[in-house]
């Protein structure tokens, strides 16, 4: 039996728009206890995504606090997401979606189906699957 995506992904994931400020999205990370949030637009498809290590990698190129606080409250997502964002449909194999986060190097994979985001799928979601005898 082959494992899908759909099968251990997460479906109620938090989302951002690309005009929100950074401190908005901050706020959002912090609240849900995740380090990227998917940016998307009104019709919920995937644009981008805003990672933890996006926010501080502009926070430390600023010079003071002023800069610092510009940034979280003048800021927009759009600004400092990542538009190039890994993808998996619900439908594929848990297990190319693994080779996919091992080549690519990351903990998590946006789903998206008929251009529309519908979850994410985590290195932590493959790892139970297979402790579990899922996969």
């Amino acid at each position: 039996m082959e494992t899908r995506v759909a099968d251990i992904m997460t479906v109620n994931i938090r989302a951002i728009g690309p005009d929100e400020t950074v401190g908005e999205a901050v706020r959002t990370l912090i609240d849900a206890g995740i380090t990227g949030l998917p940016v998307v637009d009104s019709g919920r498809h995937l644009i981008g995504v805003l990672s933890s290590t996006d926010v501080l990698a502009a926070l430390a190129e600023s010079d003071d606090a002023d800069a610092r606080r510009r940034i979280f409250d003048h800021t927009r997502v759009e600004e400092l997401m990542t538009r190039r964002v890994r993808s998996v449909g619900s439908q594929d194999n848990v297990i190319d979606a693994a080779e996919q986060m091992l080549y690519l190097e990351v903990h998590r994979l946006f789903v998206v189906d008929d251009d529309v985001l519908v979850g994410v799928v985590t290195a932590s979601d493959i790892t139970r699957s297979v402790a579990l005898r899922k996969v």
